[in-house]
């Protein structure tokens, strides 16, 4: 995995429970937390901070990482405001194999990215299948809720299947709407 997601999880968790947290959570794991963003680091590392923390917060590691992907989305946008150019969040999402994870595998060389297919037949209602032997789904919901925070839109996830449940990929269907609407 990328030194990018490490460096924008501990710039979460530094901004949202300060810096003591981050450094418990590393001595918990026993990791060094030497991150650099062009670097590769083993799956088990993210594995082993997530699990820390949820034990820290009594809070289950999905939930963790589904917050972490919310809360990275405007690190992201501040570092990539080329990426946040569309205007809604549908269209930011349908750009995510094409434009966006193009672009990271030039700026991240040996990245790998999560495959997604969309069903667009629906204004009210996009369907995303998600794969990746990661099975980060949580990660990839947590992303969509904070690109529907990025442009003022409500959102609902329903992921109707998934690979953790031994589903060949993860089903989510996502509403998004103007906030207010």
């Amino acid at each position: 995995m990328k030194g990018i997601i490490f460096n924008l999880l501990e710039e979460v968790v530094r901004r949202e429970y300060g810096e003591e947290s981050w450094e418990t959570i590393l001595e918990t794991t026993q990791l060094d937390g030497s991150y650099t963003s062009l670097g590769n680091y083993p799956d088990e590392d993210l594995g082993k901070i997530v699990a820390a923390a949820s034990s820290a917060l009594n809070t289950p590691a999905d939930a963790i990482v589904r917050w972490f992907g919310r809360k990275a989305i405007p690190l992201l946008a501040e570092k990539y405001p080329g990426f946040f150019k569309p205007n809604s969040a549908r269209t930011f999402l349908l750009t995510l194999n094409d434009i966006i994870h193009t672009e990271v595998c030039k700026l991240y060389p040996g990245s790998v990215v999560p495959l997604f297919d969309y069903d667009t037949s629906s204004q009210d209602v996009l369907v995303m299948g998600y794969r990746s032997n990661r099975r980060l789904c949580s990660l990839a919901e947590g992303f969509i809720e904070g690109a529907a925070d990025f442009y003022g839109e409500a959102v609902s996830v329903d992921q109707e299947k998934c690979i953790k449940r031994g589903d060949d990929k993860c089903l989510l269907r996502v509403s998004l709407r103007k906030r207010g609407a």
